[in-house]
């Protein structure tokens, strides 16, 4: 208990304005939407979406511009995903955007995944660059800044995708995703049956 206290004191002085999401105990702050079996769980200070559970796990409070940084691991073949700016219904891959987590590099995938499916890429919509997860079972650092039109997700250091989301321009993509045009909402991960945990969930608010 002292070492974890520890850890989250230093984290807070080397990350001034940053709030913890999750305090790795309960979900508090948190709305499961559409959940399915034991939705998330906490299990020793992380948060879990189960293989048998999942569905989207929203934060009561909906932001606009941000910072938001976590950790994540996933099993092989794990899939998630990150809503920002989602309502909270609907999907939210849609309805808002969703920053893709996957273990795109698992055979499963091989061969059918588009561009725009692979990790950290805005779902259906923009692809990130590829090649910079780190193998499944171990950690990942993510970050994922939206600020107005400017979206960047960085992993493990490396920015990945770096994008004005005006240079989406095809009506058929804009009809799809009416999220894009959002301005603020929730935050969520977005469970698609496979084991991938969270944690160390902090955001900072920007002007």
């Amino acid at each position: 208990m002292f070492a974890a206290l520890m850890a989250f004191l230093l984290l807070q002085a080397v990350e001034p304005g940053f709030t913890p999401l999750f305090d790795g105990k309960s979900l508090k702050g948190w709305i499961l939407v559409g959940g399915r079996g034991p939705g998330y769980v906490v299990e020793n200070g992380i948060l879990v979406c189960p293989a048998e559970g999942g569905g989207n796990l929203f934060t009561e409070k909906e932001y606009s511009n941000f910072i938001l940084r976590f950790e994540f691991r996933m099993e092989p073949g794990g899939n998630n995903g990150v809503g920002i700016r989602a309502p909270l219904q609907g999907d939210a891959a849609y309805q808002g955007m969703e920053i893709q987590i996957l273990d795109d590099q698992h055979p499963k995938y091989k061969g059918w995944l588009k561009p725009e499916q692979h990790h950290g890429s805005i779902y259906g919509v923009i692809p990130a660059r590829t090649g910079f997860l780190q193998p499944a079972g171990e950690w990942n650092e993510e970050e994922i800044m939206a600020d107005g039109r400017h979206i960047r997700v960085t992993l493990n250091g490396v920015i990945i995708l770096d994008v004005n989301l005006d240079i989406v321009r095809e009506p058929a993509v804009l009809k799809r995703h009416p999220g894009l045009l959002r301005t603020s909402g929730h935050i969520g991960f977005l469970g698609h049956g496979t084991r991938v945990e969270f944690r160390n969930i902090r955001i900072k608010e920007l002007p």
